[in-house]
């Protein structure tokens, strides 16, 4: 298991550099090799960003079904990883456009055009914003600065995912993608269904334990207050 802990953490590590090296090529590619970056390559990069997208939402849950399989707990470390390489791909076309027309990109964050329903452009835009803010805040730093306001910030990964799946299918009409929507939808509820039965039950247990561990003296005194 501690060679299982160890691959994991260098896969963690390689995920994060390919990220960042993702930022740094990518964009160059989109503004200045057009030709290379073409319509079928962009299709392609959204579909690796949702596959590691995918990794992300059902990772959890999975390992909160199947508590008894061993191996997969130690996966959710990958989120990290997986989620920033997803987000990376994402982020890096923001930068494209960025690098070709900033202060026009900058100002038509401010238009109604932007944030309109018109060819699925605010979900398209929903998921740019929570891939640049995910990606910013995936570090221990953030994490520290942002206390606990930052697992609610991590949960943008949920717009993220809908936003950017539901705008691919909307647009290109992928059915895959939507049978995958409905699977993790699916996936995350009963794991949020169990995880509540798991507390409840572990509630009871705690109050049964506290009773059990009282002086019989407290107990009828409990007792009597209850009646």
């Amino acid at each position: 298991m501690k060679n299982y802990f160890n691959t994991i953490k260098y896969l963690q590590e390689i995920l994060l550099i390919v990220s960042i090296i993702i930022m740094m090529v990518l964009p160059l590619l989109i503004v200045f090799y057009p030709n290379i970056i073409t319509g079928d390559v962009t299709m392609n990069l959204y579909s690796v960003s949702h596959l590691f997208l995918f990794f992300v939402m059902l990772i959890r849950p999975l390992s909160d079904i199947f508590t008894n399989i061993k191996w997969l707990r130690p996966l959710v470390i990958l989120r990290k990883g997986t989620g920033v390489i997803s987000a990376s791909i994402i982020v890096s076309f923001i930068l494209a456009k960025l690098m070709i027309d900033t202060s026009g990109y900058i100002s038509s964050l401010s238009t109604y055009k932007y944030w309109s329903f018109t060819n699925y452009a605010l979900l398209a835009h929903l998921a740019d914003i929570s891939a640049v803010i995910l990606i910013v805040t995936s570090n221990n730093l953030s994490k520290r600065i942002l206390g606990s306001w930052w697992k609610k910030i991590q949960q943008l990964s949920y717009i993220y995912f809908y936003a950017s799946v539901l705008y691919v299918y909307l647009s290109y009409h992928d059915i895959n993608l939507l049978y995958i929507l409905i699977i993790i939808t699916s996936i995350t509820y009963i794991a949020s269904v169990r995880n509540k039965k798991r507390l409840i039950q572990n509630n009871i247990s705690t109050d049964i334990s506290a009773k059990v561990s009282l002086p019989k003296v407290e107990q009828v005194q409990i007792k009597r207050v209850r009646i």
